[in-house]
């Protein structure tokens, strides 16, 4: 990770965070970083590949590093990380307990179960190397945790919620992220009921030799008929992304990108009058903003194309087009600004960022505009005169190329595209067309 980037997303997911909570609440931030479709959609709004399973372990050091200085404010503390870091989560957890007045040792047990469990009740083949428990002070807790399949190099998110959770081994994700890879031992299934008694039965009457002494019998035998599957198990939010690396039109909800941009050109003269006076934020800010507010303010099924909130910042590695830095500080500025005045009781601009997403929701039906394609390629000129060039290997990086010249050497059928786009003023026909 850049250090451009992650200074950037630690400061970024800090004050979203700030918002969030005081919009909805602690309890709301918690939800949504348990909702996969929502976590992924943060990352990519925050400039991260849209795509990658880097987003977990960037987005909870953002956070780690972020809400660090905003404990006692916000009354969150994140733990963890990857690697060693997953290892020092209870004693983490012990400090804090301490610090604030919770039961210290039972959320250190808490985070030993719920990494026990994805390693050994639920054996899919991916081991898990990440682990991130965010706690708050009345104890209610989410816990991100990640896995890696050593042989296929693809990762699986599992999200837990303290919130409604009743047991540890029976029904305990809020979600599972990752594809579908055929059959699993999972003991935390509902219909596992009998067999996680079973193997406790067994342990009581036979103990760990007789146990051993039966497996052998049975591995002797002839390999028996899998009873058939039953119905019943509760079904959770399934997220799968794709392989490939570049935003595709198949990866975005045109419908939903439209209403984002018509609700920054509707509302961005109305509610950003003095703001847009300010040197060096302008309509390409606003639109960031309506990305923003939607990642702060949206519902759960609205988050369900990811892609499309990497066009807010674009991503670290050039896809959908370069980070522009200048416009990613002015998001940052603006709705840190935005917080401070929301703490002084004055929620003027907060409330304006948020009628972005009232706006684009009641817009999309009817907006009009280019396609995902169309944008791409008028965003990566328009970057031209926005993209810090910084040094790679020795070479100047521009525009996602190593070559400087190649950098430069702008095809002239794209500048022409970009041209004509440019010009394009987002507009709402008067009526809906019909179907």
């Amino acid at each position: 990770m850049p250090g451009w980037l992650a200074d950037r997303m630690t400061r970024l997911g800090a004050v979203m965070s700030q918002a969030i909570v005081h919009h909805y609440g602690r309890d709301e931030l918690l939800r949504r970083l348990a909702h996969p479709f929502w976590f992924q959609s943060f990352g990519a709004v925050m400039g991260m590949d849209w795509h990658s399973s880097g987003i977990t372990t960037s987005v909870l050091g953002a956070l780690k590093r972020g809400l660090a200085p905003l404990g006692g404010e916000l009354g969150l503390h994140v733990c963890g990380g990857r690697g060693k870091h997953s290892r020092q989560t209870p004693h983490e957890l012990l400090a804090i307990g301490d610090r604030v007045g919770l039961d210290g040792p039972g959320l250190a047990r808490s985070s030993r179960l719920v990494a026990k469990v994805d390693s050994a009740a639920l054996q899919d083949g991916y081991d898990l190397y990440l682990h991130g428990f965010i706690v708050a002070d009345d104890g209610k807790w989410v816990v991100v945790q990640q896995g890696m399949n050593g042989e296929n190099r693809q990762a699986r998110r599992y999200h837990w919620l303290s919130e409604g959770l009743t047991s540890f081994v029976d029904r305990p994700h809020s979600a599972i992220e990752g594809k579908d890879e055929g059959e699993i031992v999972n003991l935390t299934d509902r219909r596992a009921a009998a067999s996680r008694q079973g193997q406790l039965d067994l342990l009581q009457s036979l103990g760990p030799d007789g146990i051993a002494g039966e497996f052998g019998k049975l591995a002797a035998c002839a390999e028996r008929t899998a009873p058939p599957a039953v119905a019943g198990q509760l079904a959770l939010p399934h997220l799968v992304l794709p392989a490939h690396h570049d935003v595709r039109p198949e990866n975005v909800s045109v419908r939903r990108l439209r209403g984002n941009l018509a609700a920054a050109a509707e509302r961005g003269p109305q509610d950003f009058a003095d703001l847009l006076l300010v040197p060096g934020v302008g309509a390409r800010t606003v639109r960031a903003l309506a990305m923003v507010s939607e990642v702060m303010h949206g519902a759960p099924y609205r988050f369900s194309d990811p892609a499309r909130f990497s066009m807010a910042h674009g991503g670290k590695d050039r896809h959908p087009f370069p980070v522009p830095l200048r416009v990613y500080d002015e998001t940052i500025r603006v709705l840190k600004q935005a917080v401070q005045q929301a703490r002084l009781g004055r929620d003027e601009e907060l409330g304006a960022i948020k009628r972005l997403d009232d706006q684009a929701r009641r817009l999309e039906a009817r907006a009009r505009g280019p396609g995902v394609e169309e944008l791409i390629a008028a965003e990566r000129p328009r970057l031209a005169g926005l993209w810090r060039p910084q040094r790679l290997r020795g070479r100047i990086d521009l525009l996602g190329a190593r070559d400087s010249s190649r950098a430069i050497m702008i095809h002239e059928k794209t500048r022409h595209c970009a041209r004509r786009l440019l010009r394009v003023q987002w507009r709402v026909p008067n009526s809906t067309p019909s179907a």
